[in-house]
């Protein structure tokens, strides 16, 4: 399981996202619902780890939860955020897509992890 900042360093390190769709989609009111998970993936298929929710303590413990997409259009404000410039959508279920960050963003998003790491070196 990855949280949301871990999924986007992958991303950047080349790593690919996987959308799986686990209900079919459906059309109501100028909105397609339904439910999808992503997932990180390397190339080789060795490593797949799902994106969760940021745990959140409820009685001690941390909660931790798939986090799961129940409209397109959530997905895919979730998927321009990660910097992704296109995304293809599964509409049935047990349908996947692997998506690749064009290599501009990648590059992006690996400056902007460094800047930041050296910005907390420097706070320390």
């Amino acid at each position: 399981m990855v949280t949301e900042p871990k999924f986007r360093e992958l991303l950047a390190q080349g790593y690919q996202a996987e959308v799986l769709c686990r209900s079919d989609a459906y059309y109501k009111s100028a909105v397609w619902y339904g439910a999808w998970v992503l997932r990180v993936v390397d190339r080789e298929g060795t490593f797949e780890r799902l994106l969760v929710n940021i745990p959140r303590r409820v009685t001690g413990e941390p909660e931790v939860a798939i986090k799961v997409f129940k409209t397109i259009n959530g997905l895919t404000t979730f998927m321009a955020r990660m910097g992704f410039t296109h995304i293809h959508v599964p509409l049935l279920e047990g349908g996947r897509s692997s998506l690749a960050l064009p290599t501009e963003v990648m590059e992006r998003i690996r400056k902007e992890i460094t800047q930041a790491g050296a910005a907390s070196d420097n706070d320390g």
